[in-house]
C-alpha cells in the first residue's frame, strides 16, 4: 500500500488548493514545499530588518468558485479594501486616475471612451469566464465531454449577438497598441492600459500575440481584473489557504525539496509512483501532482530518460524568459509623488508606449532598460507590519529586465540597474533617494533561484497562442494529465495559466477527481 494516495509538489497557492481540494473527498495527501514557507511567490519575505514584501503583492485574478469551494471565507480570508486605482504617471501628462469604470484627469474624448473601452472588455471577459475554469477539449479527441466544452463556448459567444461576437474576434489577437489606439488619445493613459495585459510577459504594446486575451483572463476574477491588497495582505492570504489544506486533513512539509519523481515501468508501460526527497528519503503514492513549472517537472524531476523525444523536445522549447525584476524599497518616510495626493493607487511610470516598446527591445538583446518602466505600489498604506510605525515599503514591478544579461548579472550591473530605476523614481517622487534605509532588486534570475521557477518566468511558460488553452503547456500534457500514468500537472504552466487565480489547481483538483 502506498504511504499516500496524492503528493502534491509546491505550497504556492495552486499547489494548496488542489491538496485541500482532493483532501477534502478523502484522499490522504502530503504536500511538500522546497522553502521555509509556504505561499510560492505569494510568500512573506523581510528584504531588510522590519521591512517585508512578497514578491505577488495584489489579487486580482482570484475566482469566486475557488472561495466557495475551499470555503476561504470561513477560514478568515477577507477581500480587503476597494480596489486599488491604476495612476498613469508622465513627465509630459498630467496625472491619470483610472478606476474600475471612469478616469479622473483625463481629457473628455479619453474619459467618454473609457466608458465604452472597459464595457465592451467585461463583456468579452464575461462570455470567456467559464472557460478558465474548465479542462480544455484534446486535440484530436471527439469525446462526449470535449464536444459539450465547444459547444458551450461557441454558445456563450454565439450569445454576444452577431455584432460583439465579430468584433470579439477581431479584438482577442490585437496587439494591446492597436486595442487602446482604437480608443484613446492620452499617450499615458494608453501605456498603462497596455501593462494590466503584458505584466509578467515578453510581451510589448506592438507584440501580435495573446495580450488581450490574458487581461480577459485576468478580467474573469471577482474583482473583474481590479488589483485589491487582500485583510492581512498576501501573507495572511497564504495563511487561510493553509488553515483550508490543514483542517482538510492534508500534510504539509516545509524545507522538503523533491530531487527526484519515481518512475517506474513494466509492460503496461511507465507509471509515477512517489518522489524522492533531497535528503535521500522515498514516499510513494498512487499519484504524484506537481506545481512546478512544467521544464522543473519533466526535465528536472521526471528526466528526458522516461520521456519520448518528441514530447521532451516541446518542453525543451517552451518559451519561459521572465522579463520582471522586483525593487523593494524600505523608506524613512512616505514619497510624495508629483501631482499626486496620496500616493495608495497602481502608479505606472510609463509616459507612452514607445518607452515600453524601447525598453521591451533592449531586453531582447540582453541589455538593461536605458529607460526603465515600472508599477509602483507602495502596500505599507493598505497593511499594517510591513514597516516599522511612520516607516513604508515601496515595491515595484520593472518590466523588461532580461534573465539572460549580456555580460552576466555582475554586482556593476545590479548596481547599473538600481541607479537607473532610483533616477526614474526620482523623476516622478522628488526626493525619494533620501528616504532609502535599505533596498532589495530580485532579477529574474533571483527569482529562478529562490523559488525554483524556470527562466524566473511568472507564468511558468509564455501566455502566447502556441502555448494556451488547449496547448498549455503542449499537447499530451495540456489536460493537466502526462503522458506519464499517476502523473499530473497543477501549477501556473497549465490552463488558463498565471496569476493568483487559483484556477490551475482547482481544474486539477476536478480532473484527477473526474
Amino acid at each position: 500500500m502506498s504511504d499516500y494516495d496524492s503528493i502534491v509538489i509546491g505550497g504556492g497557492h495552486n499547489g494548496l488548493i488542489c491538496a485541500t481540494m482532493l483532501a477534502r473527498i478523502g484522499h490522504r495527501v502530503l504536500l511538500l514545499e522546497a522553502n521555509d514557507k509556504l505561499g510560492g511567490l505569494a510568500a512573506d519575505r523581510e528584504f531588510a530588518p522590519g521591512f517585508h514584501a512578497p514578491v505577488a503583492q495584489t489579487l486580482y485574478g482570484l475566482q469566486a468558485a475557488v472561495i466557495k469551494d475551499l470555503r476561504l471565507e470561513d477560514y478568515g480570508f477577507v477581500a480587503g479594501d476597494p480596489p486599488l486605482n491604476l495612476v498613469a504617471l508622465s513627465t509630459e501628462e498630467p496625472p491619470i486616475t483610472i478606476g474600475d469604470t471612469a478616469l479622473s484627469g483625463a481629457q473628455a474624448n479619453d474619459t467618454l471612451a473609457f466608458e465604452q473601452y472597459r464595457s465592451q472588455l467585461k463583456t468579452f471577459a464575461g462570455a470567456l469566464a467559464p472557460f478558465w475554469g474548465k479542462t480544455m477539449p484534446r486535440i484530436g479527441m471527439g469525446s462526449l465531454k470535449d464536444l459539450m466544452t465547444f459547444g458551450h463556448m461557441g454558445l456563450k459567444l454565439r450569445l454576444l449577438g452577431r455584432e460583439d461576437m465579430l468584433e470579439f474576434f477581431r479584438v482577442a489577437t490585437l496587439p494591446m497598441r492597436d486595442l487602446v489606439d482604437e480608443y484613446f488619445e492620452s499617450d499615458s493613459l494608453k501605456a498603462a492600459l497596455c501593462w494590466d495585459g503584458m505584466v509578467g510577459t515578453k510581451m510589448a504594446p506592438r507584440s501580435p500575440n495573446q495580450a488581450v486575451l490574458t487581461l480577459l483572463n485576468r478580467m474573469a476574477g471577482t474583482h473583474e481584473g481590479q488589483h485589491v491588497v487582500p485583510t492581512g495582505g498576501m501573507a495572511e492570504f497564504i495563511a487561510v489557504l493553509e488553515r483550508s489544506a490543514r483542517s482538510a486533513g492534508v500534510e504539509i512539509r516545509t524545507d522538503a525539496a523533491v530531487k527526484k519523481i519515481t518512475i517506474d515501468g513494466d509492460d503496461n508501460g511507465q507509471r509515477c509512483s512517489g518522489v524522492r526527497l533531497a535528503d535521500g528519503s522515498e514516499i510513494s503514492a498512487e499519484r504524484v501532482i506537481s506545481s512546478a513549472d512544467p521544464k522543473t517537472t519533466f526535465l528536472r524531476l521526471v528526466g528526458a530518460a522516461n520521456l519520448e523525444i518528441e514530447f521532451t523536445n516541446r518542453i525543451r522549447r517552451l518559451r519561459c524568459d521572465g522579463y520582471v525584476a522586483k525593487v523593494n524599497l524600505a523608506l524613512t518616510d512616505l514619497p510624495v509623488f508629483t501631482g499626486i495626493d496620496r500616493p495608495d493607487g497602481r502608479m505606472v511610470l510609463a509616459p507612452n508606449m514607445d518607452t515600453i516598446e524601447f525598453a521591451y527591445d533592449n531586453a531582447k538583446y540582453g541589455e538593461l532598460p536605458e529607460q526603465p518602466v515600472l508599477e509602483v505600489l507602495i502596500p505599507s498604506l493598505h497593511q499594517t507590519g510591513l514597516a516599522p510605525k511612520g516607516q513604508h515599503v515601496l515595491n515595484a514591478n520593472v518590466m523588461y529586465v532580461p534573465g539572460q544579461l549580456k555580460g552576466g548579472w555582475t554586482d556593476d550591473a545590479r548596481s547599473t540597474l538600481m541607479a537607473t530605476i532610483m533616477e526614474a523614481l526620482e523623476q516622478y517622487a522628488p526626493g525619494i533617494t533620501a528616504l532609502v534605509s535599505a533596498s532589495e532588486l530580485l532579477t529574474p534570475l533571483d527569482l529562478e533561484a529562490q523559488y525554483h521557477v524556470s527562466g524566473g518566468h511568472w507564468h511558468h511558460a509564455e501566455p502566447a497562442v502556441d502555448q494556451l488553452l488547449m496547448m498549455r503547456p503542449t499537447y499530451e500534457a495540456a489536460q493537466y494529465r502526462t503522458p506519464i500514468h499517476g502523473l499530473f500537472l497543477c501549477g501556473a504552466g497549465s490552463h488558463p495559466g498565471g496569476d493568483v487565480n487559483g484556477n490551475a489547481g482547482r481544474n486539477a483538483a476536478r480532473e484527477i477527481l473526474a
